[in-house]
């Protein structure tokens, strides 16, 4: 990973650029199964998948009364969930908000300096870092570097190797975050306000009920942990209070997948005698939303609008839909409605759909905006 930053294990800033020489330490390796890579790999979960998309009606509704829970689905719960797989950025932290600003420019500035690019229009090569920066949101970054590599070659350039992209982004990103980051540090900043609404509440009360949290998330491990600390959304994961684990992308991205992560969930609630009924996961993209329902678990929507902190990203909407999401929160706000509902005790009437002139307007995405 390139020169980022984050709390450390003492709570102190640290700003390193782990390689050969100077390695992250050990347990952001992700050595030790149930704290970061979550062991042998199959080729098929090893694999992180392409977006799959469903014809599905995207018309809103129905909701449970009173809320903005808009149940996609009649997968009606079975069981109580006894683990939840969460995604980090979108989904609980909002420290990254805004890093599609920090990677599209550096993308087309790779690509206007290669023998082709550079007679290429920027707004042409904007358009193209976006289409597929878009495609790949949701599987590790990596996966983007790869994508940027093979463009800057078909322009006729000599790529860099793609975890150099990788290092070069995340230091372009620390400069975006380094402010949130210190105002956690300094207690400038609350918590509260740089997780998506109403997280805490939310973990706290699954852990309550008995339900296992785990955080698997596409930024590398030793960000993740770092970043989920300085939240205070660690303790809600870690294997020494309950919790399943934090699991993150390594450099070697055939080593961590979500699904390797969901395949180790599983092999711990079949001792119990359930399968994927008993799985409930929550995410803000595509990848955790497909994996879950892959194992007839039950998928929930994340569709945050980060910059706001409020209301409905109508683009992850439509995104979580069409992955097969069965439920959509904007966040955890309603989170008493949210448990009842997951544990089947709210199970009255359904409110209609919101007539769609009542219904807000759609937030202009990142991607409409020239780089």
């Amino acid at each position: 990973m390139g020169q980022e930053a984050g709390y450390g294990m003492r709570g102190a800033i640290y700003h390193t650029a782990p390689s050969p020489s100077h390695p992250a330490p050990a347990a952001a390796r992700g050595a030790v199964s149930g704290d970061g890579a979550p062991g042998a790999a199959s080729a098929e979960t090893a694999h992180e998948p392409d977006l799959v998309v469903a014809d599905v009606d995207l018309a809103p509704g129905p909701f449970l009364p009173g809320t903005s829970i808009e149940l996609r689905s009649d997968h009606a719960r079975r069981i109580a969930p006894r683990a939840a797989l969460f995604d980090f950025d979108g989904t609980l932290s909002l420290i990254r908000e805004g890093w599609q600003d920090v990677m599209v420019p550096m993308m087309v500035d790779a690509l206007a300096s290669t023998p082709v690019g550079r007679d290429e229009d920027r707004v042409a090569l904007a358009t193209r870092v976006r289409e597929f920066v878009d495609r790949l949101t949701g599987k590790q970054t990596i996966y983007q570097m790869i994508q940027l590599a093979e463009e800057v070659r078909a322009r006729g350039g000599a790529p860099l190797p793609p975890l150099e992209y990788k290092r070069r982004y995340h230091d372009l990103l620390w400069r975006r975050i380094q402010g949130r980051v210190e105002a956690l540090r300094t207690h400038s900043a609350s918590r509260e306000a740089l997780c998506v609404p109403g997280a805490h509440a939310f973990l706290t009360a699954l852990r309550r009920r008995g339900t296992t949290l785990y955080l698997a998330s596409g930024t590398d491990l030793q960000y993740v942990r770092d970043e989920a600390a300085a939240l205070g959304l660690a303790e809600f994961f870690a294997v020494e209070g309950g919790g399943g684990g934090i699991y993150g992308a390594l450099d070697e991205p055939e080593r961590f997948s979500k699904a390797m992560v969901i395949d180790q969930i599983m092999n711990e609630i079949r001792r119990h005698g359930v399968g994927g009924e008993a799985l409930v996961g929550f995410g803000d993209g595509y990848v955790e939303i497909q994996n879950c329902k892959d194992v007839g678990g039950l998928a929930v929507g994340v569709a945050s609008d980060e910059a706001r902190r409020e209301g409905v990203d109508e683009w992850k909407r439509r995104r979580l839909i069409r992955a097969g999401a069965d439920v959509i929160v904007p966040d955890f706000r309603e989170h008493a409605r949210l448990v009842a509902w997951l544990f089947g005790e709210d199970q009255g009437r359904l409110a209609p759909a919101p007539a769609e002139s009542n219904r807000p307007a759609a937030r202009a995405r990142w991607e409409d905006h020239a780089v």
